[in-house]
């Protein structure tokens, strides 16, 4: 296998500083994210053993764990482990949190019946780490994965290529189409199922669902 990238910035920013800076949003936001991600998983089990990677600080794992799913967590920053595992304790939920490299994950094929990235896929700056996490997240779910996405066709992606274009800060975030994204899951033998925003041409934040198709589909 492919030994992981170092090389992008989303892969090595969260030390504990930035890890704790990241936990702080407005509400309203927090609550909306939180609204995307319930949609999404109306199309997922409550009895599915669920994956969420990367966890962040946790806020997705409590929020689906309180809902009734059968959450583990998983990230690659140790300080983000470390207040995910504070706020799983905190809700009283008992959620497995471990380190994990989502370019080489240490699971087993198909070990979770889903899986749930969030706010990760816009950090990947070119097709050959996409396509890779994308694999290894095939790799380990039986099932469905909802994975985050930014649209380039959003009036905050059109933004930030202006700003860029006329000679401004170039953003770290890289906007992918659904098309694009369909590309790397159909490799993987995985359909869309149903693609979620809030409002698709204002919101850059995306969320679609994709499942595994069946031998012989």
């Amino acid at each position: 296998m492919t030994e992981p990238s170092v090389a992008y910035r989303g892969r090595v920013k969260y030390n504990e500083k930035a890890a704790q800076r990241y936990q702080v949003r407005k509400e309203g936001k927090h609550r909306a994210e939180m609204r995307l991600v319930d949609r999404a998983f109306t199309l997922i089990p409550k009895t599915h053993r669920v994956l969420d990677l990367p966890c962040g600080g946790g806020r997705v794992t409590v929020h689906l764990a309180r809902k009734g799913y059968n959450l583990s967590s998983a990230d690659l920053s140790e300080a983000m482990l470390t207040i995910t595992r504070e706020n799983v304790t905190k809700n009283g939920l008992q959620c497995p949190v471990e380190r994990q490299d989502i370019e080489k994950l240490s699971y087993p094929d198909r070990h979770f019946d889903s899986v749930i990235s969030f706010r990760l896929f816009h950090h990947f700056p070119n097709p050959e780490i996409r396509q890779r996490a994308v694999s290894e997240l095939c790799r380990v779910t039986r099932h469905f994965i909802a994975l985050s996405y930014f649209s380039p066709a959003s009036v905050t992606s059109i933004k930030r290529r202006l700003r860029a274009a006329m000679g401004g800060r170039k953003s770290d975030k890289h906007p992918t189409s659904l098309a694009e994204v369909q590309s790397y899951f159909a490799k993987a033998g995985f359909r869309l199922v149903k693609d979620f925003a809030r409002l698709p041409l204002v919101h850059t934040l995306h969320v679609a669902v994709f499942e595994r198709m069946k031998a012989g589909k």
